[in-house]
């Protein structure tokens, strides 16, 4: 019986995992920096690019140009903040990846259209891609 708990337990524990990464369940899109530079510049697309990450985060290591800063803790609260751009892909980032799946949940659920940037700025800057 314990093993069967145990075994359990680290199944319940994966699929924690596996959802938190966005790897399941995750009702929304998944782009690289590639990706998301490709949808920035495209002038056809309305894009809004989102920083979830903290305000020290934002300031001491930079960030995308034209990024709006609202921390994923932040974000159901200032949700409005975000009204006139409904109709836009958002573009959303973190440090690595793990907030931004969170902050892309909130948006869907509010009937935003996000897109979670895979690996975060981190990702973006080993890309080869700017920051201010």
């Amino acid at each position: 019986m314990d093993g069967l708990m145990l075994y359990s337990f680290i199944g319940l524990f994966i699929l924690y995992i596996l959802y938190a990464k966005g790897v399941i369940l995750a009702d929304f899109n998944f782009v690289s920096p590639k990706e998301a530079m490709d949808i920035i510049n495209d002038k056809k697309t309305n894009v809004t690019i989102l920083d979830v990450r903290t305000q020290g985060e934002y300031e001491s290591t930079g960030y995308i140009k034209n990024a709006i800063l609202i921390p994923v803790g932040e974000l159901s609260s200032k949700i409005d903040e975000l009204k006139k751009f409904k109709e836009h892909k958002i573009i959303v980032y973190c440090a690595s990846g793990s907030r931004s799946v969170s902050a892309s949940r909130i948006l869907y659920k509010h009937d935003y259209n996000p897109h979670n940037m895979n690996g975060g700025i981190n990702n973006w800057v080993r890309s080869g891609f700017d920051i201010k």
